[in-house]
């Protein structure tokens, strides 16, 4: 299988893991959304909490250029951790939601 290939394979995996997990609060839903065309994947919740609407995304990973870049991490388990326990390497790993001129001192690949 080509790194491509199992990139797709980890990310749709972490995201449905993630999705799995019913929130604690309110009347909300968690569910992946995978676009496997496009590359990208997310773990989303609707529902209400309360009076409060609740909708969007917690996790978003997009694989771009042969890496996955994590675009957004809303969650109390770092998906860094997750794509590397999966066996992505760190210099595959973009923590996006980072200003690119900060990337190079986290560990992780800059873009």
């Amino acid at each position: 299988m080509d790194k491509l290939e199992r990139y797709r394979q980890i990310a749709r995996r972490v995201v449905e893991e993630y999705a799995s997990h019913k929130p604690s609060n309110g009347q909300v839903d968690s569910y992946p959304v995978i676009d496997p065309v496009g590359d990208h994947y997310m773990a989303v919740n609707v529902g209400w909490d309360r009076y409060y609407r609740i909708q969007g995304p917690y996790v978003h990973l997009d694989i771009i250029g042969g890496k996955v870049w994590i675009q957004y991490d809303g969650t109390n388990r770092p998906v860094a951790d997750e794509l590397e326990a999966a066996g992505v390497p760190k210099e595959d790993i973009v923590l996006a939601e980072k200003p690119p001129e900060v990337r190079q001192y986290t560990g992780y690949a800059i873009g």
